[in-house]
């Protein structure tokens, strides 16, 4: 009697071989990407070796990640039908591909001068499974999208009580860079101007300014997998050029002494300008989308860089405050935390499924992505995605691209 083969060798065999470009395609269907770290060494000897695969080479190959190549072989990932998954968001881009509204924001004169036809959409999974299409390739400046990570950063640091007792968390109901501070004198939340600002004066408070932004970087590029992250310094000097108001926020806080002690205004500014100068592409915040989403774990490389509370309430602020004016409106319809810039950027962060970029630069008369809010409305309405969809029970016809609970 022939020795039995172990299931994850019969999952990816046929007739007894594992083929290397059937292999890969597998891999490729279910959303795993040939540059994902988690699987680095067994692509790249997967690569390198013949097209034919026995049991004994598969093994040696499996076991460098055994639980990954496990929950592939069992469909065990986030989102079973990946392939269906990506149809749909496809499907959403092109409908959306077709809207030629808004306006390219025209006080900061670096962005005023980008190709306004740019559409881009990237998804990543807590599982890291992901997909990309338009101009996902293409770099952005982040803008209003560092919002989140800097409040993340500040209470890593300073811990909630200490962060909350310089910035509140109520919506302003201002717009996003009002000249105001709540009853309290502070600013109304971490998701707009003022409370980036304040924020930014909470990491690494005394320390040189090109290391505190390398901290922050560090950070991004952490969340992100390794993945890349620029900084787009003719942005930067653009956005310092025109910041009358950003400027006359800060001296309006330092009046109201509403700054921690010893803190320098202008190292301040400058550290708030350095954030929103952060480029990066949809790809990659896709998947910064989806380290919040996964509780603050970089599904690519497994490792915590939020702690799961800061993302908590990193989350319930997005909610609540990520979208400047249209935040009230973006939370009843289509109730999915996000943030967005005045590039074009959406960052959605869908709790327990993953992250979702959107980016497209005509923006609405709010700052908003013109077809980037209308790609989030198509989406829950496809998908069972808005934070309260488990009210509907099963009278809701939508799609539930989850796997179900074993």
């Amino acid at each position: 009697m022939s020795e039995s083969r172990s299931p994850l060798f019969e999952a990816f065999a046929k007739e007894g071989i594992v083929r290397r470009d059937l292999l890969l395609e597998t891999l490729r269907e279910r959303g795993i990407q040939e540059d994902d770290p988690r699987l680095k060494q067994f692509i790249k000897s997967l690569n390198g070796g013949s097209q034919e695969i026995s049991e004994s080479q598969f093994q040696i190959l499996a076991d460098q990640n055994p639980t990954l190549m496990k929950q592939i072989s069992e469909d065990d990932l986030i989102v079973p039908d990946f392939k269906s998954f990506i149809q749909e968001i496809s499907a959403i881009f092109d409908e959306v591909n077709q809207i030629r509204l808004g306006k390219l924001p025209t006080y900061i004169p670096q962005l005023e001068r980008v190709d306004p036809d740019k559409f881009a959409v990237a998804v990543c999974t807590i599982d890291g499974q992901r997909f990309a299409t338009g101009d996902s390739e293409d770099y952005f400046c982040v803008q209003s999208c560092s919002k989140p990570i800097t409040y993340c950063l500040a209470l890593e640091e300073q811990g909630e009580e200490i962060v909350h007792s310089y910035v509140g968390r109520e919506p302003s109901g201002k717009t996003f860079n009002e000249l105001t501070l709540n009853a309290k004198g502070l600013p109304h939340n971490p998701m707009i101007n003022a409370g980036a600002i304040m924020c930014g004066a909470l990491i690494k408070k005394g320390g040189a300014p090109s290391d505190r932004f390398d901290y922050v970087m560090e950070k991004w590029k952490q969340a992100a997998g390794g993945q890349k992250i620029g900084f787009n310094n003719a942005v930067y000097l653009s956005e310092r050029q025109t910041a009358d108001r950003n400027f006359a926020l800060g001296y309006f806080m330092r009046e109201k002494k509403a700054f921690p002690l010893d803190s320098e205004l202008l190292d301040v500014l400058e550290f708030y300008f350095q954030c929103c100068s952060i480029e990066t592409t949809t790809k990659s915040m896709a998947i910064i989308a989806a380290t919040l989403a996964n509780g603050g774990i970089c599904p690519l490389t497994g490792n915590q860089i939020f702690r799961p509370d800061h993302v908590k309430n990193c989350l319930s602020l997005m909610l609540s405050c990520g979208m400047y004016d249209f935040s009230g409106e973006f939370a009843f319809s289509v109730g999915i935390p996000a943030k967005s810039g005045v590039s074009g950027a959406i960052m959605l962060a869908i709790p327990g499924v993953g992250g979702i970029t959107v980016w497209s630069p005509l923006l609405d008369e709010l700052g908003n992505s013109v077809r980037g809010v209308e790609f989030c409305k198509r989406l829950v309405s496809r998908f069972r995605f808005h934070t309260f969809d488990n009210m509907l029970g099963q009278g809701d016809n939508r799609i539930d691209p989850r796997r179900c609970k074993k």
